[in-house]
């Protein structure tokens, strides 16, 4: 529920801000703390006298008030959620590009809490590319976007990007500290990305992984208050600051990494794309091209899925990838028997939007007890939250 919770409302220029006073009213009726900031062009569609008579707290809008700078750091760290509501497209853009010319965006760039997006605006805007990679960029640095409804518009159409309803809101947001709450203080181990195996100095054997996917899942798993470990190979991908990241570059780094604290663990996610060989020697200078062919001789790297299942207790639940591209299912299910895994998460190359490097994926889950989950293609943070509903599931039986 949201008794107690302090929640920074934000309001910007569209007509749907005249619904942000029954949104306020809703909150304060919940026992939640609000405290309000609005852009200058929010002031046109509704009134701050109203919005600080409802909240009993004073309207923000400029860095500067009454001649006294306002603390846009202190104000993202005292809430414990902000809720723009609602988010036109111009605000939204200046967020996924770190824009930073006014109290609103101020607050966002300093913001250490989740924040979640009730987006408005008319339909073809709302369709417009620029705003579905602006919307696919802000959740995928871990904001949170309410869906739109369909209905009518402000310029007479109708069809998506109406603003939900005050009270879907409220329901988003209890749901969401509800969600929070799930795995407070379960301890979490996820790896991502790839490894690199070295040849010498200046070269490596590795893949196309970025870390997305094993990224999101940690994401999400810290979101419901888990204490998530991130085992991450080299990538370049950018991790939310509250999980603790151990950044590896080989697969015996990363095994070394894994089993040192590994019964600590409740939940342990595999979702990196370990390398299943390595060169069996390491030149100590760079390799200089010869007139004849090169051979390179290979071994085997450790199995950290494996060890990790040989290794893991009833009270601990393990989830691994298997990324396919052939025979997916068959394989997949092999996998998940001779890993000794609780949930094998299968993805395949052949799925149009799925894979390495996408920022969507389409996966099928199945079960050690026969149980099979079949997802469409979302985006990876979408993914994540299937997968950890999942897990999560499992948990609380």
């Amino acid at each position: 529920m949201l008794k107690g919770k302090k929640i920074l409302l934000c309001v910007t220029g569209s007509i749907a801000a005249y619904k942000a006073a029954i949104l306020l009213r809703l909150l304060i009726r919940s026992e939640a703390e609000v405290k309000i900031i609005m852009t200058p062009s929010a002031t046109d569609f509704i009134s701050p006298l109203t919005l600080s008579t409802l909240s009993r707290n004073k309207v923000l809008i400029d860095l500067v008030y009454d001649d006294v700078w306002v603390n846009h750091v202190l104000l993202g760290r005292w809430a414990d959620a902000i809720l723009i509501a609602p988010a036109t497209c111009n605000t939204i853009a200046k967020m996924a590009n770190g824009q930073c010319d006014n109290l609103l965006l101020s607050v966002y760039l300093s913001a250490t809490c989740p924040v979640i997006i009730a987006p408005a605006m008319d339909e073809d805007m709302w369709y417009h590319l620029a705003t579905q990679r602006n919307l696919d960029l802000l959740q995928s640095i871990g904001n949170y976007i309410i869906p739109v409804n369909n209905g009518e518009l402000a310029s007479g159409l109708s069809g998506p990007g109406r603003m939900a309803e005050p009270e879907e809101i409220i329901q988003y947001l209890e749901n969401h500290f509800d969600a929070k709450q799930s795995l407070k203080d379960t301890m979490a181990l996820v790896t991502a990305g790839p490894t690199y195996e070295s040849l010498d100095p200046v070269r490596f054997i590795g893949n196309y992984s970025t870390g997305k996917m094993g990224i999101a899942i940690a994401s999400e798993l810290s979101n419901r208050g888990a204490k998530v470990t991130l085992v991450l190979g080299p990538s370049t991908e950018k991790v939310p600051g509250n999980i603790n990241t151990i950044r590896v570059q080989s697969a015996e780094d990363m095994y070394n990494a894994c089993m040192q604290h590994f019964d600590d663990y409740k939940i342990i996610v595999m979702a990196a794309a370990v390398a299943d060989y390595r060169p069996s020697t390491v030149a100590d200078q760079k390799i200089k091209k010869g007139s004849a062919g090169f051979t390179l001789d290979l071994v085997k790297t450790k199995d950290i899925l494996l060890e990790a299942g040989n290794r893991k207790t009833p009270m601990q639940v393990l989830a691994g990838f298997a990324l396919e591209t052939e025979n997916e299912r068959e394989n997949a299910q092999k996998k998940l028997a001779k890993k000794n895994a609780d949930y094998i998460i299968m993805n395949s190359l052949n799925d149009n939007g799925a894979g390495f490097g996408q920022d969507t994926n389409k996966i099928t889950i199945f079960e050690k007890s026969g149980k099979e989950f079949n997802f469409s293609l979302k985006s990876k943070k979408e993914v994540a939250t299937d997968i950890v509903n999942i897990i999560t599931q499992r948990i609380n039986e």
